[in-house]
């Protein structure tokens, strides 16, 4: 599926970048030789007639990738997430891709509702509406379940869609495989891995299975958190296409005048979108990666809704306190431990100068302090911050450019609400909460009871696997001292005795 048949598909995508002015935007993006641009237009302006026109009112990568159709939409929209691949400027421009359009007729909608739940839908929904909303993937039906009369929101997946974005998916591998062949300078932003993590998340949206779980993971973390709510996944009525959760009321998030009728903060709301951010990010590491308004109401009580769980981030737990310690020096101004951070974690190269290293982020940290409190950018800092970490040798880490990523959204989200708002003094208590729980004394002692009850685990394997990790390393160095193993299986397994000991104690003390 991915061999030469696909250059048509290429043709076309070139004649439409030609024809909508984007072909230049995009090869600039990704820094372009003289052999790469020759291939692209000569795919594309020969064709220039067979492109798509788009919308001139758009700007033209958007209106470019709007024409293609739902694969285009959905791989700008991820690529809007990288701008380490595809620059600031045309990162900005993506994220204000939006994939709505025409919806397919409700009888659709109702024959893939019945062939995905086994029964008719009159059977299971007392009410079944027309789309509410349509998208590039799915589009949402409100409905009444017979059973309880509770309203729900009802998800389809666009028929045939999957066979639809498998075939342009095959032709942005073949591709990517011309950008490494006639650009090898481009090998560096790795285009192949670029579509493969397209695939990835593509896969992950057109199995809404997926996505359920995903949102009772999540929901599943922030059952506690104050002012905040999910829709409960209903799981009896959802499959692979389809899927349906609770009906959410509420005013969209970006009608202030709406949110300011109902009655509501806006000071407050935007105060704690951003700290129910830092909490999941920090706190959990696992988070919302698509925050903006069109995903997010306020409820009657002024609870935070929110929905389309189809992109979430997930930071490991030794990442998430390198990343809050970052964030932690910066606050306090301590340029050289954020230096020492970034060396400790492995993210700058060790034969790096530490305290050029920490001049640098000093000229990142300073500017931005200097500005008054209230226009001070989390979202600039960690934008100026990866710009120097690369500059310094620092390789691209995925999750931390998705953090950034929607880090910036969500500012965006929490100044439309309060365009005064002290990103520092709000997200202060969050951070500083995490790292004296994370960093201090206390964390000391849980990583120290959470190594020993593994080693318990392993307690009675452990002479096992030291004595066959010694069999190993014999044949690479000379034998050692005969009875030299005996006694390195004895040490281990007293040394499993005591990590039970200690797992015993810590548990029956905590």
């Amino acid at each position: 599926m991915r061999g030469p048949h696909n250059i048509w598909r290429l043709v076309r995508t070139g004649a439409t970048l030609e024809r909508t002015g984007a072909m230049n935007v995009v090869l600039d993006a990704f820094d372009a030789t003289p052999a790469l641009r020759f291939v692209a237009k000569a795919l594309g302006k020969p064709f220039k007639f067979l492109g798509y026109a788009g919308d001139p009112s758009m700007p033209p990568a958007t209106r470019a990738l709007t024409a293609l159709g739902p694969a285009y939409i959905k791989f700008g929209q991820v690529l809007s997430t990288r701008p380490d691949v595809v620059g600031d400027e045309l990162a900005v421009q993506l994220r204000v891709l939006q994939d709505k359009l025409p919806p397919f007729s409700i009888e659709q909608a109702k024959a893939e509702v019945e062939k995905e739940l086994g029964l008719p839908v009159d059977a299971i929904f007392s009410t079944f509406s027309e789309p509410v909303a349509a998208a590039s993937i799915a589009q949402v039906h409100r409905a009444t379940i017979a059973e309880t009369g509770e309203d729900v929101a009802v998800k389809v997946l666009r028929p045939g869609i999957e066979k639809a974005f498998r075939k342009d998916v095959d032709a942005f591998y073949l591709a990517a495989r011309m950008v490494e062949l006639f650009s090898p300078g481009s090998r560096r932003l790795r285009p192949t891995e670029v579509i493969e993590h397209f695939d990835g998340v593509v896969r992950g949206e057109l199995d809404l299975r997926l996505e359920s779980s995903a949102a009772s993971e999540f929901a599943a973390n922030t059952k506690n958190d104050e002012g905040f709510q999910l829709p409960a996944i209903k799981w009896e009525f959802s499959a692979r296409r389809v899927m349906t959760l609770e009906w959410a009321d509420g005013v969209p998030m970006g009608d202030n005048a709406a949110i300011d009728g109902a009655g509501h903060d806006r000071v407050a709301i935007g105060d704690r979108v951003l700290q129910l951010f830092l909490n999941h990010a920090l706190r959990d590491g696992y988070f919302h990666a698509d925050m903006h308004q069109g995903n997010l109401k306020v409820a009657p009580n002024g609870n935070i809704i929110a929905y389309d769980f189809g992109i979430m981030g997930h930071i490991d737990e030794y990442t998430r306190r390198v990343y809050a310690e970052i964030l932690f020096g910066f606050i306090r101004k301590d340029y050289k431990r954020v230096a020492e951070v970034h060396f400790e974690a492995g993210y700058v190269p060790a034969d790096k100068d530490v305290d050029e290293f920490a001049r640098a982020l000093r000229a990142v940290g300073e500017p931005i302090f200097g500005m008054d409190a209230t226009r001070i950018s989390m979202a600039r800092l960690l934008t100026y911050l990866f710009e120097v970490t690369e500059r310094f040798g620092m390789e691209t880490r995925t999750e931390l450019i998705l953090l950034q990523r929607t880090m910036v959204v969500v500012e965006g989200v929490a100044r439309s609400l309060n365009p005064h708002i002290n990103i520092w003094q709000v997200s202060s208590p969050i951070v500083t909460d995490y790292i004296s729980k994370s960093i201090g004394p206390k964390a000391v002692v849980r990583d120290l009871t959470n190594t020993a009850r593994v080693l318990a685990r392993f307690g009675p394997r452990l002479p096992a696997l030291v004595e066959a990790a010694l069999i190993r390393q014999q044949q690479e160095a000379e034998p050692p001292r005969k009875g030299f193993k005996r006694w390195i299986a004895l040490a281990a397994l007293l040394g499993a005795l005591g990590a039970m000991a200690l797992a015993a104690f810590a548990d029956r003390f905590s």
